[in-house]
């Protein structure tokens, strides 16, 4: 597992109830360039305390240049933050 725990911008939807449902991110390459990953697939969903903060963790799957990755996204709840944290 390789923790990367970069910010990410994030596209998603909210349900009724207040549930998140992510559906795709874009993140910030080394070289400045942007790369749009969707998700696939929710595996999980977790809420953890780190340093205090209440984060909702998005176990996900998707595509990556034809080969099925799985990685987690985090939602901090306090500031509304999302972060990619590590993949697989």
């Amino acid at each position: 597992m390789k923790v990367v725990a970069k910010p990410i911008e994030v596209v998603a939807w909210f349900g009724k109830s207040g549930k998140i449902h992510p559906v795709r991110f874009r993140i910030e390459n080394d070289d400045n360039s942007f790369e749009t990953i969707v998700i696939g697939r929710v595996l999980k969903i977790d809420l953890e305390k780190l340093t205090g903060n209440y984060m909702q963790v998005f176990t996900c799957q998707s595509s990556i240049d034809a080969i099925e990755k799985i990685y987690e996204i985090k939602f901090e709840l306090k500031s509304s933050r999302w972060s990619l944290h590590s993949y697989y």
